[in-house]
């Protein structure tokens, strides 16, 4: 435990901890949406970024945060718009902030050896200012990925059934992205910017694996992120190894050993069962009070009964039946 009392190993185990909170926190939208390459695209947007603090000589943070927010806006509008394919502006966002960042950084004579440390994550270069500050983005995505769980849940799984309950989906959508863009620089010290995609897509994957259910997973994902960042950024300091490959090893080999306990697990789960009624003639039926904050699913707790072409969900000694933007009770 010699490192504990290095003051560059406690800020790095700091900024490891909060990364391995946030990506996974995330990254549980972006893998739901199926945008798993997003955090990739936003990295690189993050490097031009880093290229043009170095070029202006202002603090690469800061900056980074910025322009990857940025960038995230710009491709959300994009894709919202239709003007442009989801995977074209990717592709544009991914080579454009590459090669800007390299550009910039070789103008200004730094070449891509000060560029490694924010590639691939450097324990030496995170300062106390730099703390504070990831500190502090960390704790704004925390607060928004827990405290708006339902509504951004709802939005990335079915963003036409968002709109029926009103919910304001272009809004959710925005702030998905710029919280994947915040995650992205909270993480570029420690994982480095071409690897955080995987800390926030591998342990959501490997939760995936083991739970069911949004919410376990959520939090299974970041006790299995946490665990590989900081045990990767322990690691590296007695194998003398990169941080950030560490921590992605680490995390895929979680995955891995997921795989095999995941069947274990689905066998032993308890499962609600299912009723199927042949007669599809429709009962007499009307529409249920106060059924806001509970929506039914297949996770939902309550026994599913087949019903002809739609399936009713026993509550309150009712069937309810999905019609829109409420229930219908039968």
């Amino acid at each position: 435990m010699d490192f504990l009392t290095l003051a560059f190993m406690q800020r790095a185990l700091i900024a490891a901890l909060l990364a391995g909170l946030t990506s996974p926190a995330i990254g549980a939208y972006i893998v739901q949406r199926r945008l798993s390459l997003l955090g990739d695209g936003l990295g690189h947007v993050a490097i031009a970024g880093v290229g043009l603090a170095l070029a202006t000589g202002t603090a690469p943070l800061p900056m980074a945060v910025a322009v990857a927010v940025a960038g995230a806006v710009i491709i959300e509008l994009l894709r919202q718009s239709g003007r442009a394919s989801a995977d074209v502006a990717m592709a544009i966002l991914f080579y454009g902030g590459l090669a800007t960042g390299v550009l910039l950084a070789g103008l200004v004579g730094q070449g891509t050896g000060m560029l490694s440390n924010y590639l691939f994550g450097s324990l030496l270069t995170i300062t106390e200012a730099d703390l504070w500050l990831i500190a502090g983005l960390a704790a704004v995505v925390g607060a928004a990925t827990i405290g708006l769980m339902p509504q951004l849940f709802a939005v990335c799984t079915d963003e036409e059934f968002a709109k029926t309950i009103g919910l304001r989906v272009r809004a959710y959508n925005l702030l998905i992205v710029v919280l994947a863009a915040i995650t992205v620089t909270v993480s570029m010290r420690t994982v480095g910017l071409l690897m955080v995609s995987a800390l926030m897509v591998v342990p959501v994957a490997a939760a995936n694996n083991l739970f069911t259910g949004f919410r376990t997973s959520f939090f299974a994902a970041v006790v299995i992120g946490v665990v590989a960042a900081v045990s990767g950024v322990v690691g590296s300091f007695y194998l003398n190894a990169p941080p950030g490959s560490l921590i992605v090893v680490i995390a895929i080999a979680v995955f891995v050993a997921s795989l095999p306990l995941a069947g274990v697990l689905r066998r032993r789960q308890l499962t609600l069962p299912v009723i199927e009624i042949t007669d599809p003639t429709p009962l007499p039926h009307q529409e249920t009070d106060q059924h806001i904050d509970h929506s039914h699913g297949p996770e939902c707790g309550h026994k599913a009964v087949i019903h002809g072409d739609h399936t009713d969900y026993l509550h309150n000694g009712h069937r309810h039946a999905a019609h829109g933007d409420h229930y219908d009770e039968h």
